[in-house]
């Protein structure tokens, strides 16, 4: 009976390898968001320095953008655009920390739906692949959460014992 307790397969062995290829794209697209597409938008301390924005303001000229959207976005432009911002900026980091993954997976699905039906939709479909592409890893990490490889997974660790 012992020798059957020891004997592990592959389905219930924790395998450092398969956790690690998990946590590749969620560290990447927190990468590319808060990199390439938050920082334009949102001031962080790697903004690229033309844009000139001050910590955590939003570009003078996304709350516009956002108002042409219409409907409750034209009601309240400066609050979507701050929101919409600061998902993929600050949401990026998060994501690449593993911290409060599915709350910051949501606003980033949230995020795409809007960049893709209200702003990318009319210019085609190869226009709205990025806003896809970040659509279905926010999916995926809403479901799984942070996987062994984020914060989320040492505290819930932690707080299970």
């Amino acid at each position: 009976m012992q020798i059957l307790k020891r004997i592990t397969t592959p389905i219930n062995m924790p395998n450092i390898w398969q956790d690690l290829f998990l946590a590749i794209p969620r560290v990447t697209c927190g990468f590319l968001l808060t990199t390439q597409f938050g920082a334009s938008k949102f001031g962080l301390p790697w903004s690229p320095e033309d844009n000139n924005l001050d910590f955590f303001e939003v570009a003078f000229w996304f709350p516009t953008d956002v108002a042409e959207y219409g409907g409750v976005f034209a009601m309240f432009p400066v609050f979507f655009a701050w929101m919409g911002a600061f998902s993929e900026a600050v949401g990026g980091i998060f994501l690449i920390l593993g911290f409060q993954t599915r709350l910051f997976a949501l606003l980033t699905i949230f995020t795409m739906l809007v960049a893709m039906f209200l702003q990318q939709f009319e210019q085609g479909m190869w226009n709205m692949l990025p806003a896809m592409g970040f659509l279905w890893i926010g999916m995926f990490y809403f479901i799984i959460g942070s996987g062994r490889f984020g914060i989320d997974y040492f505290i819930s660790k932690k707080f299970s014992k």
